[in-house]
């Protein structure tokens, strides 16, 4: 937490000064109130002398302005700070997570991150702005109160030495028993975040299959578990409030009753008594205070943690020193894959087991196989979503670790099996690949994934607004936008992991049409179940476990693969199989 503060509060230097220095002035304009008051009753009020009231008055309303104007001067300097260090941790935070391999994102879960890029950083931003506008005021008020009280009387100040201590005491008995369960909160809240939303990704699913029972039984479960956890916490706070007024109660009846006998002897005024009550008042009140200052520094500790395990990771993908791009002109395969082998957990079972291929420029491959057989995965190794475990790829003639990923992906376009959408419109959804695309490349794309007759129809066409995840459209909608998406900007290597699941055959069919009537300069992958969509490929890889089952033309495998044949025989008949 604190070299996370150093490293963002270093921008912010001068005004976090500045916001103390002010808080500071207010903590000396609020000492001199208490014997401002004194002298007012000593000298105004018990000498029946008018003039000296008003006098003493209009001093304690000076004193209550200044203090009044330089709280705002810090206010707007905390608030200055805070919502600087806030935005910049949000957007370091941001591109880290962009930044991350698949891995990394695996690793952490997607909810946690959520979690962490909001909730986390407003537990800090909150822990910033009371540090600068508290971090002051109740550590010198009260060392200021102490000292302001023994200079009234040192005999008084004997009670100070009894009620302090005992302050503290049920501070830190509270404070070590609680700090624990912040932490536990963070992790619980991390739960609560999962099963949210997996509730609302799922919801149709899960209302399919009638689960509401099931599902809100266990969200009420975790949020219970979170729950509890908070009513713990509540729990010991709530003895701090009481246990510490207790005690400074009992010190204000102690200094009264012996006050009130000093002054009977003329050894104390009244006014020096009413100070005397004042100062332990604001000494005491100020060890609750901060109290809750260590309960809000707890959470914001506990929160930069979480933070700095994001910022501090290294992402599990490299990007690659690069080379020259006219390297790329001469390279006739546009895809190598040598013994390649994969796994997503470390010494877990392999999803890939020693896959060898070549592809040249211009070819399309079509890769075909079982649910599991590690076809997606493939596809994810070639545009680097993740590295291999073992073996190499080769894009253009270059593994992929040499590239930067911004250079293979902008030769690289992927369509996933999940059509994602982001809000905005279809023209912002599709110039992600080249945001300074005409309307008529466009046009063309949409021509080529057969989505320009329905984006036609749309009252605004390309500036039809496109909601969150693009709900507003269907799913076979949603999936020509993202092959449109692709597209654009004509990629070297265009990859469709089973992006045309939703389409109907004959839609399926005159985008294969349209795909093979394009750039003949583009190499592609098609992975998908249906046999028609990649019968007509110059290739087919044929996966079964995560193993190489076979590998040729359509017909060369109906000879020699079996496990292909079945495939085909499954789907079409003999007569169209054969055709």
């Amino acid at each position: 937490m604190l070299e996370l503060m150093r490293t963002y509060l270093a921008a912010y230097r001068v005004k976090t000064l500045l916001g103390m220095v002010g808080k500071g002035f207010e903590v000396v304009f609020e000492l001199m109130v208490p014997v401002v008051v004194a002298r007012m009753i000593d000298e105004g009020v018990a000498g029946h002398n008018a003039s000296v009231v008003v006098r003493y008055g209009i001093l304690l309303a000076a004193l209550s302005v200044l203090g009044y104007c330089f709280t705002l001067f810090c206010q707007k300097m905390a608030s200055l700070v805070s919502q600087g260090v806030g935005t910049r941790l949000r957007r370091d935070l941001y591109e880290k997570v962009n930044a991350l391999g698949a891995s990394d994102v695996d690793h952490f879960g997607t909810p946690s991150l959520l979690t962490r890029l909001t909730n986390d950083t407003s537990q800090v931003q909150v822990a910033v702005a009371l540090g600068i506008r508290q971090l002051v005021r109740w550590p010198f008020l009260a060392m200021g109160s102490m000292a302001a009280a023994l200079a009234i009387d040192l005999e008084l100040g004997l009670i100070f030495a009894v009620c302090t201590p005992l302050v503290a005491l049920v501070f830190w008995l509270v404070m070590s028993r609680s700090v624990p369960y912040y932490r536990m909160m963070q992790a619980k809240l991390d739960k609560v975040s999962v099963i949210c939303r997996e509730a609302l990704s799922g919801v149709r699913v899960i209302r399919a299959f009638r689960r509401e029972g099931s599902e809100a039984k266990r969200f009420v479960a975790a949020a219970n578990d979170q729950a509890d956890t908070a009513i713990a916490v509540g729990r010991l706070s709530a003895v701090l409030s009481p246990a510490t007024f207790l005690v400074m109660d009992l010190g204000v009846v102690a200094i009264l009753w012996s006050g009130a006998l000093r002054v009977s002897v003329g050894e104390l005024t009244q006014g020096e008594v009413v100070a005397f009550v004042n100062y332990m008042t604001q000494t005491l009140l100020s060890i609750v205070y901060v109290a809750n200052l260590i309960v809000v520094f707890t959470r914001g500790a506990a929160s930069g943690q979480r933070i700095r395990e994001v910022l501090d990771t290294q992402p599990a993908l490299a990007d690659g020193s690069g080379f020259d791009a006219q390297e790329l002109d001469g390279a006739t395969c546009a895809l190598q894959l040598e013994g390649v082998s994969f796994s997503y957990a470390q010494d877990g079972q392999p999803v890939l087991s020693d896959v060898s291929l070549s592809l040249g420029r211009g070819e399309t491959l079509g890769i075909i196989g079982g649910t599991g057989s590690g076809k997606s995965t493939l596809v994810n190794l070639v545009c680097r979503l993740y590295d291999a475990t073992d073996g190499t790829v080769c894009v253009f003639g270059h593994d992929v670790r040499e590239w930067r990923l911004g250079d293979l992906r902008s030769h690289v376009a992927l369509v996933p099996q999940k059509a994602t959408l982001v809000s905005g419109s279809i023209r912002s959804n599709l110039s992600w690949r080249d945001p300074r695309a005409s309307d008529g490349e466009l046009w063309h794309a949409l021509e080529l994934a057969q989505a320009a007759d329905f984006v036609r129809a749309k009252p605004s066409g390309l500036d039809e607004t496109v909601e969150a995840g693009g709900s507003n459209f269907s799913g076979g909608q949603r999936q020509r936008l993202t092959i449109a998406r692709a597209l654009v900007g004509q990629p070297d290597l265009l990859l469709l992991d089973d992006s045309a699941s939703a389409l109907d055959f004959a839609t399926d069919a005159r985008l294969r049409a349209a795909l093979r009537g394009r750039d003949p300069g583009t190499t592609t992958l098609i992975v998908s179940q249906r046999v028609s969509a990649v019968m007509g490929a110059d290739r087919i890889l044929v996966l079964d476990h995560g193993r190489v089952a076979g590998i040729g033309t359509h017909h060369d495998l109906l000879a020699s693969c079996g496990l292909y044949g079945e495939i085909c025989l499954s789907q079409l008949s003999a007569k169209e199989a054969c055709a």
